[in-house]
């Protein structure tokens, strides 16, 4: 088991990792729309915050040695269902055809910090 960290990616706000690498396939934590070099939150809406998210997630699988299109399944979490169809397009643009992983996204009664999406991954090396 490895501990993956990148400093491309918002050092944990909790005591948890960025990811564990463990055999073949890595486990990213929960990343919500925080900008890696100042820690503060990203975006006016909920594209916006999807875009940094994914961003800060494509840092962490490229640390961890693999990338969106080796994405096996995705964890979204939002603080409305109003916020999917923005959500699911700007997710959508960042895996190419063929390569959507499996996936669920429910709707919580909070997120970390008062955000409006928070998305986890597990990804095939």
């Amino acid at each position: 088991m490895q501990t993956i960290h990148t400093p491309h990616a918002p050092t944990p706000i909790g005591p948890y990792s960025q990811a564990i690498r463990h055999g073949d396939l890595l486990y990213i934590s929960g990343q919500i729309a925080l900008d890696p070099q100042t820690g503060s939150l990203v975006g006016e809406n909920v594209k916006e915050e999807t875009h940094q998210v994914m961003r800060n997630l494509a840092a962490i699988l490229e640390a961890g040695g693999t990338s969106f299109d080796k994405v096996l399944k995705a964890s979204i979490f939002l603080s409305s269902m109003d916020h999917f169809a923005a959500m699911n397009a700007v997710y959508g643009s960042y895996f190419g055809e063929g390569s959507m992983p499996a996936r669920e996204t429910v709707a919580v009664l909070g997120l970390p910090r008062g955000v409006n999406v928070e998305i986890s991954m597990i990804a095939v090396l």
